[in-house]
């Protein structure tokens, strides 16, 4: 039988999965994917910790405790979530020891609220470092103007940093500076850069769903068929061709004098990370962002159903990004020359990005709540318990 996740991570991908809860981490189900799909690290964010504390009973007992304690519903959240991240990087540490400490890693972000503030996310990641105390923990910081210096920061004090929410060429070439300004600083902090990690992840199918969204109102608009062909024809096309312009950036960087004398240090590459590579449209492949963006030092963090169709389906071919630069900045200026204004859609992408996780923030902090004051009742206690936000 072929295997082809094994293929996947022998052509240099390193497969990840884009989801985590207290069910998957109990029930042995994470670690069988560790042992039997080549799973190499874990992704969170606040949108999966809501839907994971609003769908199971694991984490009554918890609950209960937090509520006994009377803890305001910002730390019973906190508890909840590094829990389950901290056991999670438990359960990825084989991987990470046999990595040399390159993957296994698991990622939980700061508090989405302080996207635009530099020093309360600085702050925040450091508390989140000490609190989880795992080497194979990484803080997703988000690719904000705010975020930038943050990643600077966070990395300089010897902490693992995955940058998240990055959608456009210019804003991936700002990280990848933030980075190397950040293991630049942790050098002369006395850290030892072998031991700091990060990764770039860049946005993948959101890209499609803007822009094809953009397509569909101009092919309706068209004066002309050939107009209306023309902008059909380009659907689908845009976040395969971003991400290849992104990967040709990353090359351009990590060869580079500057990076050359971090290498030497120890350190290791900000590897890219394509995230959201489930398809959003039934009439794609639904592992064409798995395919179509494979080469070498690369991460792919995908939802479990992805990982099982890739294994089922999927096929591994060389290097699909390295020789394919040109034909992307095709796509690029066909795109320019039909009306899509690419730097729209990626300041779009980005505010749209930070405002869904705010909000997953506040439907995460709202269900714990709610929780909290059903376990103070169940135990006996008057009132409402984590009451203070």
């Amino acid at each position: 039988m072929t295997d082809r996740l094994g293929e996947l991570s022998a052509a240099g991908v390193a497969i990840w999965l884009d989801d985590l809860s207290r069910v998957r981490l109990s029930s042995g189900g994470l670690d069988q994917l560790r042992r039997e799909k080549h799973l190499v690290g874990v992704t969170s964010n606040p949108t999966i910790f809501a839907k994971a504390l609003s769908a199971a009973d694991e984490y009554d007992w918890q609950l209960k405790d937090l509520a006994i304690r009377g803890v305001d519903v910002e730390e019973a959240v906190r508890m909840l979530t590094t829990y389950d991240v901290r056991w999670a990087c438990d359960v990825m540490r084989p991987a990470y020891d046999a990595g040399a400490g390159i993957d296994g890693r698991v990622s939980i972000e700061v508090d989405p609220r302080l996207a635009h503030e530099t020093e309360k996310t600085v702050a925040e990641a450091g508390a989140l470092w000490w609190l989880i105390d795992r080497p194979n923990l990484f803080i997703k910081i988000p690719a904000t103007e705010a975020g930038l210096p943050a990643i600077t920061a966070t990395l300089a004090q010897g902490i693992s940093v995955n940058v998240t929410l990055i959608f456009g060429l210019d804003r991936y070439s700002e990280v990848m500076e933030a980075f190397l300004a950040g293991l630049e600083q942790a050098k002369a902090n006395g850290h030892d850069l072998a031991k700091i990690g990060s990764v770039a992840s860049f946005f993948v199918s959101r890209v499609d769903s803007e822009v094809d969204k953009r397509l569909d109102r101009m092919a309706g608009e068209a004066a002309d068929p050939a107009g209306k062909e023309r902008a059909l024809g380009l659907k689908g096309r845009a976040a395969i061709a971003n991400a290849r312009l992104a990967y040709e950036r990353y090359c351009e960087v990590f060869a580079s004098d500057r990076w050359q004398a971090l290498a030497d240090a120890g350190a290791h590459p900000q590897r890219p990370l394509w995230a959201s590579t489930s398809t959003k449209n039934p009439d794609y492949r639904d592992v064409m962002y798995v395919e179509d963006l494979i080469a070498p030092g690369t991460v792919n963090t995908m939802p479990e159903a992805t990982i099982h169709a890739f294994a089922d389906h999927g096929e591994v071919r060389a290097d699909t990004i390295t020789g394919c630069f040109d034909d992307a900045r095709k796509v690029f200026t066909d795109l320019k020359a039909v009306g899509v204004d690419m730097a729209d859609v990626v300041a779009v992408l980005e505010r749209e990005g930070v405002e869904k996780f705010e909000a997953s923030w506040v439907e995460l902090l709202d269900g714990v709540r709610k929780s909290l004051t059903e376990a103070a009742r169940g135990a006996g206690m008057p009132g409402q318990a984590g009451s203070n936000a």
